[in-house]
């Protein structure tokens, strides 16, 4: 293929974008790929990973995935998210490289085109994700290509994961972010209430609606809305929200005139709600109807390697001039967090409120055994030192469902616990709504 033919085709694309041959040499750039690095590219010269790693050798020989190697393999396009020195400094950039084929169905050189990751960071940064392990490196690679189209998004993970920054990264890197970002708490919403929360409502409707009110799907027009932990919806009003997401138009409360909806539907639930749809709790048609494109966010048991860097973040955001000892931060990775980033971030304050000195050692983070999980070596000991009973059955000896163990836990410590609703909530890592509705599910009535 004639370079200048290759040469057109590069500068035709909008995104960085450059073409390499089978040795990883540059043979053509654009104005984007070249604006991004600032380095000076020279073509039959520089390589694809001394430009965006500084590198001296290829990627899979300095231990990460190189997609050139990825696509040799399989024949097709690859794609990975690297960390890449650009002129901004260290950047995420989401990688799609595309075998190149001439007339004659010889290969002769790849096609890069790369996305940069605004939303993401591998440092502290304030209102990004932070991270560096692979299994947030997969998570931003299904973010970004589901915020390049208008399919509707379930994010799914346990509780303190993240999904509603996940779901503004959805926002704000699509063609929608210059328009509303609009979130709703399904989350202890009876049916009439989330109704005309959702829909609003036409002066007389009811008993105090003095005036016409607008709803969220109306304000969040042209942009994004999210319903975070969609599967506390009521059965009743799934019907009126499958209409609403299948046909984009709604009544408001006491109207009989439809109006026409347009946002970019995002969803988010801690529950397994395939589980609920077969139980009958969940409608199986909104379930395939929300669920277009599912994104599992990774609990921090599955980012161990995150840890370090999530801690310092926060620490930064605290303004305090304090670090993290070596082994304060050992102790941290090993921990397995079951309230996810919530929960660190918690640990990270009380941290800093307990350190004397500018260095935040081991004794200064607060009791971690207390919540200790099933990744930790000192598990078997826990059931002695903090025995969790029902019936005055120790759980170390008899197995119990997580459902159980979590309702029996809840009630010993809101039966202990001296503090009001709000401080019990930050102490377990979750909102006063979700510990709200986990304490009137194990039968608790309200804290001794």
């Amino acid at each position: 293929m004639n370079i200048s033919i290759v040469q057109a085709m590069i500068d035709a694309i909008d995104k960085p974008a450059i073409f390499i041959n089978q040795n990883y040499i540059i043979e053509a750039v654009n104005t984007p790929y070249r604006d991004t690095y600032p380095v000076d590219i020279k073509l039959g010269y520089s390589t694809c990973y001394q430009v965006s790693h500084r590198n001296n050798k290829p990627c899979d020989q300095c231990g990460e995935q190189c997609p050139m190697q990825e696509s040799k393999k399989s024949g097709r396009a690859a794609s990975v998210v690297h960390i890449h020195t650009t002129s901004e400094g260290q950047s995420y950039c989401d990688i799609l490289m595309r075998p190149i084929f001439d007339g004659h169905g010889d290969l002769i050189g790849y096609l890069e085109i790369l996305d940069k990751l605004a939303f993401a960071s591998n440092r502290p940064s304030a209102g990004k994700m932070i991270g560096e392990s692979e299994a947030f490196k997969t998570m931003l690679n299904k973010i970004n290509r589901a915020a390049n189209s208008d399919i509707s998004v379930l994010l799914f993970g346990e509780t303190g994961t993240g999904k509603e920054l996940v779901s503004q990264a959805l926002h704000s890197s699509s063609h929608r972010a210059e328009k509303p970002f609009v979130v709703i708490e399904c989350t202890g919403l009876s049916d009439a209430l989330l109704e005309s929360e959702l829909f609003g409502y036409e002066k007389g409707a009811f008993t105090g609606a003095t005036t016409n009110k607008k709803g969220l799907v109306e304000a969040a027009e042209g942009g994004t809305l999210f319903f975070d932990e969609v599967g506390d919806i009521p059965l009743a009003m799934q019907v009126k929200l499958l209409r609403l997401f299948e046909t984009q138009t709604y009544r408001p409360v006491g109207s009989v005139i439809s109006k026409k909806a347009n946002f970019r539907l995002v969803c988010a639930s801690h529950k397994n709600l395939k589980q609920m749809v077969e139980k009958g709790e969940f409608r199986r048609d909104l379930y395939y109807r929300i669920a277009g494109f599912p994104i599992n966010l990774p609990s921090l048991r599955e980012r161990k390697s995150d840890i370090a860097l999530i801690a310092a973040h926060f620490l930064a955001q605290s303004h305090e001039k304090k670090r993290f000892h070596k082994k304060a931060l050992e102790k941290l990775s090993s921990y397995a967090f079951p309230g996810n980033i919530r929960e660190l971030r918690n640990i990270v304050d009380q941290a800093v409120l307990l350190a004397d000195e500018p260095v935040i050692y081991e004794s200064d983070l607060p009791v971690l055994d207390e919540f200790i999980g099933e990744d930790n070596a000192s598990m078997e000991g826990r059931n002695d030192q903090y025995p969790l009973t029902t019936n005055g059955v120790n759980l170390g000896k008899d197995i119990m469902t997580l459902n159980e163990v979590e309702d029996t836990y809840l009630a010993q410590v809101a039966s202990t616990f001296k503090g009001d609703i709000n401080s019990l909530a930050d102490a377990l890592g979750v909102s006063t709504r979700t510990l709200y509705r986990k304490l009137k599910k194990a039968g608790v009535k309200e804290l001794n």
